[in-house]
């Protein structure tokens, strides 16, 4: 029985949501295992669109158990309010949704130690969506935080909290700031979140590992992407969680030995948010297209993406870190209306052709992409649900990209919907998933 791994082979937003969804039907978990509500999956699904920002896509398949690991960082605030969302449209969370008691708490003052961080002079500023999730890692790395299990202790809770923001006050007050946040507000409105979660909340992981010996299937949903991750992405521009499939065991505390595979989401171009170098990035009138034509806005924070040419040598690299088995290449549809379509196929700097990922952001913020041109197909791909279907063009497309990364494309996405997908017969994929 496979348990696989799915997670963005690029700088996230590559369309994890919409195949999380697809594919839940065929497990019984689905689980994520980093991040927090920095991050959204858009799910369209007929005529209703669903943002989830914590909890695991597969919430939206009826029966299936959703778990969230000790790997996040979790507002409880949003949390409910997340699950309030869900309920209002129709989608029962009771008895389905499973919450480490091991996940860490977010606090009202982690935003306000970001916005200090971010906004400080000499600071080279990250981009983040200052919704606290870096502060509450750096106290959890710093042994100061404060997890699930604290939260539902209603004696040692207040304390805990008290001299958390206790901490980040003096922070506050080193830069100038003097904060309004009410310490006793906070811990009545979390202490009344936390009876509210009390029956959501368990020891995930040994769930999780009793369904492994059960027979049961388990899908591990990754957010943001590999390029994010805190040790192999684009450092400092990064999230400040394990974004890359090693994240899976240690974030849901499942054995990497019970893993059966690994999927790496791409989509046919590139883009990413915040700061950062982004080789391939299109800052004309093609990159604006993609941008309108993809929708290219973030799913929690509307912030328009920057859009670029599917980069090979990037692609490359996380599938080294990964260990991708397929790849699943979203919004062909995007590229419909192009009569060419560059693909970055090596990187150079200062003239010299490089074989490897530079370390730096400096280094990568010098790269001189090399491109091959793709004719275009220009006619509709939407909606096309089998291979042979698709235009002479973009076969030809899809082939070069699985040639150039090594990695077989597994399945196409050619619109947001859950029948506007391609399942590549005899691929890896379709084992993986069947």
């Amino acid at each position: 029985m496979s348990n696989i791994i799915i997670l963005g082979a690029q700088w996230g937003d590559e369309g994890k949501g919409k195949l999380v969804d697809l594919l839940s039907h065929q497990f019984d978990y689905v689980v994520r295992y980093q991040g927090g509500h920095n991050a959204g999956h858009t799910i369209i699904i007929g005529e209703k669109k669903f943002v989830v920002r914590l909890i695991p896509s597969g919430i939206l398949q009826p029966n299936k158990k959703a778990v969230i690991g000790n790997g996040l960082v979790i507002d409880p605030i949003a949390l409910l309010e997340e699950a309030d969302q869900l309920m209002a449209a129709g989608i029962d969370v009771a008895g389905r949704l499973f919450i480490s008691n091991r996940a860490q708490v977010l606090l009202p003052s982690h935003r306000v130690v970001e916005k200090i961080s971010e906004a400080r002079k000499g600071k080279t500023p990250i981009g983040t969506t200052s919704r606290g999730i870096g502060p509450c890692y750096e106290d959890k790395a710093g042994r100061r935080g404060i997890r699930m299990a604290d939260l539902l202790d209603r004696e040692a809770f207040p304390a805990l909290a008290e001299a958390l923001i206790e901490d980040q006050r003096i922070k506050a007050r080193a830069y100038g700031v003097e904060d309004a946040i009410d310490t006793a507000a906070i811990v009545a409105l979390y202490q009344t979140a936390a009876e509210k979660l009390r029956p959501f909340v368990c020891d995930t992981a040994k769930l999780l590992n009793a369904a492994v010996a059960k027979g049961e299937k388990l899908l591990f949903e990754g957010a943001q992407g590999t390029m994010l991750d805190l040790d192999h992405g684009t450092y400092p521009f990064v999230t400040s969680s394990s974004a890359s499939a090693g994240g899976a065991c240690t974030g849901a505390g499942v054995p990497p030995t019970k893993i059966s595979g690994v999927i790496g989401i791409s989509k046919t171009y590139t883009t990413r948010v915040g700061g950062g170098p982004f080789p391939t990035e299109a800052l004309d009138a093609a990159g604006e297209l993609i941008r309108k034509r993809g929708n290219e806005f973030g799913a929690v924070t509307g912030r328009p993406r920057r859009c670029g040419w599917f980069d090979v040598p990037l692609l490359r690299y996380t599938a080294a870190i990964n260990g991708f088995d397929s790849m699943v290449v979203t919004k062909l549809d995007v590229l419909d209306e192009l009569a060419e379509i560059p693909v970055c196929t090596g990187y150079r700097i200062d003239g010299v052709l490089i074989d490897e990922m530079p370390a730096t952001f400096r280094e990568l913020a010098k790269v001189e992409p090399v491109y091959t041109v793709m004719p275009g197909w220009q006619t509709s791909t939407r909606g096309i649900s089998e291979w042979s279907k698709l235009p002479p063009a973009a076969l030809r497309y899809l082939a070069f990209l699985e040639e150039q990364t090594a990695v077989e494309v597994g399945c196409v996405s050619t619109g947001p919907e859950r029948n506007e997908t391609i399942r590549r017969a005899g691929s890896r994929f379709l084992q993986l998933t069947s």
